[in-house]
């Protein structure tokens, strides 16, 4: 168990002993999708406690879609696409910021990492820094995205998560899993219990970026994605149970 970290009884037994959490910035939003729900916050903080208090190390990359999301302020305002990167990468500081903050009221020491360097609210982004806060018990929840414009926070989860010698990565969305089509528009959508990382890319089924998955599958590390709104979902996921669906090499999938 890391350094400073306390067994939580009712915390399943884990599966994974280092995982990293990708939460989108819709995640963490009401039901207008805007803005920070800090109840929603306060229900998925607990379900990092959980885990982190059954042992396990724990990181977490925000997004910042229910702020300002890049993508759509170029292409609605006609920004220039890095500036209006850069605007996405400022919002996910706030989420992460304030799921420190929730997290530390619940009594589990958080530390923020920024990409973007701003000493006055949170820590930079250094590597041996962010393993070594993790070796101490901390989670580490990381901002700012990969640090550079063109690059979707999935790209720097996966990013993160090799750095970080994760055993999984984490998505945690909407839906259970990943299906052909969005299944709250098309009800014949196929959902799939596992997947090889090129069927993935072949599929173009855009569970994440080509380039997060790529970099997972080169590194070999299994992507699970689940729903983040089913109340100790995460828990069950990192101990190899719950409803998801797994990422993995070719030579692991058995049977969709």
């Amino acid at each position: 168990m890391p350094s400073g970290a306390k067994a939580d009884p009712n915390a399943p037994a884990p599966r994974y002993k280092r995982v990293l959490l990708k939460l989108s910035g819709e995640a963490l939003a009401g039901q207008n999708g805007q803005g920070i729900d800090y109840t929603i916050v306060r229900r998925i903080a607990n379900d990092i406690k959980t885990v982190h208090g059954g042992g396990v190390r724990v990181s977490v990359v925000v997004g910042g879609g229910n702020i300002v999301r890049g993508s759509a302020a170029a292409e609605g305002a006609g920004m220039e696409r890095a500036s209006a990167d850069y605007m996405g990468m400022l919002a996910t500081v706030i989420n992460a910021l304030a799921m420190q903050s929730t997290l530390e009221t619940m009594g589990v020491p958080t530390r923020v990492l920024s990409a973007i360097p701003m000493a006055t609210v949170c820590e930079p982004y250094i590597r041996r820094r962010a393993l070594r806060h993790l070796e101490k018990g901390c989670v580490v929840v990381f901002a700012g995205g990969t640090g550079s414009p063109f690059f979707t926070t999935d790209s720097a989860a996966a990013l993160r998560a090799t750095e970080m010698n994760c055993d999984a990565l984490l998505k945690g969305t909407q839906v259970d899993g990943v299906y052909s089509a969005d299944p709250r528009k098309d009800k014949a959508a196929r959902r799939y219990d596992t997947l090889d990382y090129m069927e993935v890319l072949s599929k173009d089924l855009k569970v994440m970026d080509a380039s997060a998955v790529s970099l997972a599958r080169e590194n070999r590390i299994p992507i699970l994605v689940f729903s983040i709104h089913e109340p100790g979902s995460f828990a069950e996921v990192v101990a190899g149970r719950g409803r998801s669906t797994t990422i993995t090499e070719a030579s692991n999938v058995r049977g969709a």
